[in-house]
C-alpha cells in the first residue's frame, strides 16, 4: 500500500513539475484534447480508406 502511495505521489510531482504552473497544465490538457478531437474527426469522416495524409480524395 505504501509503495502505491509513493508511486502516485512521485508521478504527481513529475507531472506538476514538468508544467511549472497550473496554467501550463491547462494548456497541456487543452492541446491533448484538441489532438484527440482532431483524430476522432478524421476517423469519423473517413470511409475506412486508411489514408491519413490529409489530401483530398476524389
Amino acid at each position: 500500500m505504501k509503495s502505491i502511495l509513493l508511486l502516485t505521489v512521485a508521478a504527481a510531482a513529475m507531472l506538476l513539475s514538468s508544467c511549472n504552473t497550473f496554467i501550463g497544465l491547462g494548456r497541456d490538457m487543452r492541446m491533448g484534447g484538441e489532438a484527440m478531437e482532431k483524430t476522432a474527426t478524421r476517423g469519423a469522416g473517413g470511409g475506412g480508406g486508411g489514408d491519413t495524409s490529409g489530401a483530398p480524395v476524389y
